[in-house]
């Protein structure tokens, strides 16, 4: 059994809650514990997960968030950087699937977060057990 932490940028409550529920479901299904810990948006996602990954508690991780396309350049910004900070820790060995949405709008977010339609939460969940494995084939 592996400890997973699930990160969310607690922003969009009903549809974190649908993307918590499909992480954890897929997560305790494989017979995995699971924590969740809330950061204040996807900016702090990777910072989050750098910071438990020195705790030596997780094997892997999940974040998990929403950011809707609004008016300004901040959703570039927030989307680019916040993927980026996860693919670095990625490359630096860490298990961790990334379940943040970056949508034009409420509706594409609501599809892709309830996990009895696309669960992108599930699929974030399961690419963390995916890199887990590979992880732990190599080491």
């Amino acid at each position: 059994m592996a400890n997973f932490l699930i990160v969310e940028a607690r922003f969009y409550d009903h549809l974190n809650d649908m993307l918590v529920a499909g992480a954890r479901a897929a997560l305790e299904t494989a017979g995995h514990s699971v924590e969740v810990l809330t950061v204040p948006g996807a900016l702090e996602i990777p910072g989050a997960i750098a910071l438990a990954s020195e705790s030596g508690r997780y094997d892997g991780y999940v974040g998990i968030g929403v950011v809707i396309r609004g008016e300004t350049y901040h959703f570039e910004i927030v989307a680019g950087e916040s993927a980026r900070g996860i693919m670095a820790l990625t490359m630096d060995g860490l298990a961790i699937g990334n379940g943040i949405l970056t949508v034009e709008n409420e509706a594409q977010a609501l599809v892709r977060a309830d996990p009895a339609q696309k669960d992108k939460g599930g699929e974030a969940a399961k690419a963390a057990l995916a890199l887990l494995a590979i992880r732990e084939r190599f080491t």
